[in-house]
């Protein structure tokens, strides 16, 4: 493995979102930072693409000090939040505050960074995906992609953000390999935030779906096919372990942690999982990528 460079060439990274589980990811990358492992290519979707920022921007131990230190804080997630401002989570704290005062995001380094990076956000009007990468041009605004791409239905509002309406990119593509393949990438790692068994159920509450999104029916029918497409998505992953063409990196221990985990205690264990599962797949995956 050469270190400090480009693994092998056409070999993409695949970040899964997941809510507060997306810690596991930032725990993984925590790991890939120190060894210096960085890949020619990067995306990710709500959680996912949060988590990547900060691996790609170099900032070691950022995702864990935003992720678990402010869990705490009633501005970071909160019912109060919901009660107020019609969101779980403190949108403008998380995506405007944090970076710009509190923990300090890098945008020099990240943008200085040779790896691609590519966002996904779902359209409210088509409910089809919308990826957004650094080469977008001139009204690229990372935060602004990163909330969009975060924003879950019910518990954060609409992102506008040019032109469009957005929303949480899980919904329509919850594990973006297939766009990774489609731009370039024979070969994939792919870091995901369940355990391997996890296939996800239908949308127990589709009124509240109509309901909620009446006036956007083509996201409403993304809503309700959402597990569909999760689970098939699953099962090509599994075909492509088969073949050689997909490292997967997933939580090996039983979850304890929910999406909207508010617990320190149980979000650092599930970032030190991550570490450690990286460390001892380490020797596995060197192998993979020189084949």
């Amino acid at each position: 493995m050469r270190k400090g460079k480009f693994l092998v060439e056409a070999v993409g990274l695949i970040l899964e979102g997941g809510g507060m589980r997306g810690i596991y990811t930032a725990g993984v990358l925590e790991y890939f930072t120190e060894q210096n492992i960085y890949f020619p290519y990067t995306i990710g979707v709500s959680a996912g693409a949060c988590m990547g920022a900060s691996y790609l921007s170099r900032q070691r131990g950022r995702n864990r000090k935003v992720n678990v230190d402010y869990v705490t804080d009633p501005r970071y997630i909160s019912w109060g939040n919901l009660l107020k401002k019609r969101q779980l989570f403190g949108m403008d704290f998380i995506f405007d505050e944090i970076p710009n005062v509190h923990v300090p995001f890098d945008y020099d380094a990240f943008f200085a960074a040779q790896e691609q990076f590519v966002i996904g956000t779902t359209d409210c009007e088509s409910g089809e995906t919308v990826y957004y990468g650094k080469d977008h041009g001139g009204d690229y605004d990372l935060l602004r992609i990163l909330r969009a791409s975060s924003s879950l239905p019910f518990i954060a509002p609409i992102v506008e953000f040019g032109g469009r309406k957005l929303l949480d990119g899980g919904l329509s593509d919850p594990i973006p390999l297939r766009k990774s393949e489609r731009d370039g990438n024979g070969r994939n790692v792919l870091i995901l935030t369940r355990n391997e068994d996890y296939r996800k159920k239908p949308n127990s509450v589709p009124w509240l779906a109509r309901r909620a999104y009446g006036r956007y029916p083509k996201l409403v029918e993304t809503m309700l096919n959402r597990h569909e497409v999760y689970n098939e998505t699953l099962s090509y992953i599994e075909e492509q372990e088969r073949a050689g063409n997909a490292f997967v990196i997933r939580p090996r221990l039983t979850l304890e942690v929910g999406r909207m985990e508010r617990d320190p205690k149980k979000l650092e264990a599930l970032y030190i999982q991550g570490y450690e599962d990286a460390k001892e797949l380490l020797p596995s995956l060197s192998e993979w990528l020189e084949r």
